[in-house]
């Protein structure tokens, strides 16, 4: 095993100390450096080799919640195809946006990086129709940026949390509405959020015959380019163009934006055959979440801990929101729909 000089002032650095010196004389002045981080509410010894940032990147990639979420929706239910996003793929798309928009600026990509593969850790099954009906559950809502903090800092690692740092957690909480982050790493995610999942829904819409390329309107498709690579291009490159103090599109390019975000409301978000099987979720979520919500001995272990804690309501939420689609469909069907009788161990009279 290599032996690191620890010695202050001296030539030799370990790995850490040289990559915090390094961040200090190729990022901006604007960017949130690692030795600089607020820290975490549980303070730790440093690692030798990672920043924290880099730590925080490896904890999200290694946790339970980052797992789950393949096996989560992003628009498609259940898709009949091995093509279509899923959560997993969803966050992966936007960690490499995030990740080329905090490069070609020289922010910290390793924070950035962290931020975007945690963003989406406490959304709930069937994608934003299983985060609606959670929300409408729950006293005092859901919001699946809200709940991807709880995740990190007391569902995962047995309710202990990631112990995650600050700078990490404020771009979690801000990546989709309301307050900006404090830095400019969280404002990236943000952005990359909504140029990811706007492409790759045109692009699984597309596949599934939603709609056609040429149903975009004009006016858009001659400011963002017709594919999704031109698309992709007009985008990341107006945000490096643009973005000073803050993480912004040129006006003509956020007009388009805006305009095709619209579209995908129209086209799909709220009216397509993509919604079509989502009519089913606000009840199958409401009445797992009332037999949950019921008794805490119905909960498994470590949720009966949260329950004693946060209240039966709250672990309920935390359990549903933890599961994956097939997950919940499973134990919708064990609790709620009745077994064939197979004639087995039934003594004859």
């Amino acid at each position: 095993m290599v032996a690191y000089n620890k010695v202050k002032g001296g030539d030799t650095m370990i790995p850490r100390e040289r990559i915090e010196q390094n961040e200090r004389l190729i990022l901006s002045s604007r960017a949130t450096f690692a030795a600089d981080s607020k820290g975490r509410e549980k303070p730790e010894e440093k690692c030798d080799f990672r920043t924290d940032f880099q730590r925080d990147r490896d904890r999200v990639l290694h946790c339970k919640a980052f797992r789950r979420l393949k096996h989560k929706t992003q628009v498609f239910l259940s898709p009949k195809g091995d093509h279509y996003r899923t959560r997993l793929t969803h966050t992966l798309e936007v960690s490499q946006i995030a990740r080329t928009v905090a490069r070609a600026l020289q922010l910290n990509e390793d924070l950035t990086e962290a931020i975007a593969l945690a963003h989406d850790l406490g959304h709930t099954p069937f994608g934003h129709a299983g985060e609606r009906a959670l929300n409408r559950c729950m006293d005092g809502g859901f919001r699946h940026y809200e709940q991807s903090v709880r995740v990190v800092e007391c569902l995962e690692n047995d309710g202990q949390g990631l112990n995650l740092t600050w700078e990490v957690r404020n771009g979690m909480l801000c990546h989709t509405k309301g307050e900006q982050a404090q830095t400019l790493e969280g404002r990236i995610v943000r952005v990359a959020d909504h140029v990811a999942y706007i492409n790759h829904d045109i692009d699984d819409a597309l596949r599934a015959k939603v709609f056609c390329e040429s149903d975009i309107p004009l006016e858009i498709r001659a400011v963002l380019g017709e594919t999704r690579a031109e698309r992709f291009d007009t985008l990341i490159r107006s945000i490096v163009e643009n973005s000073t103090d803050d993480i912004v599109f040129a006006p003509a390019v956020q007009q388009a934006f805006d305009a095709i975000h619209t579209f995908m409301f129209d086209r799909l978000y709220l009216d397509s055959i993509a919604k079509d099987e989502e009519k089913k979720v606000d009840e199958f979520v409401s009445r797992l979440y009332e037999y949950y919500a019921k008794d805490a001995d119905r909960l498994p272990d470590e949720f009966q801990a949260i329950a004693a804690r946060d209240g039966v309501r709250r672990a309920a939420c935390d359990y549903i929101a933890g599961m994956t689609d097939n997950f919940a469909l499973e134990k919708y069907h064990e609790l709620f729909i009745p077994r064939g009788w197979s004639g087995q161990h039934i003594s004859a009279i």
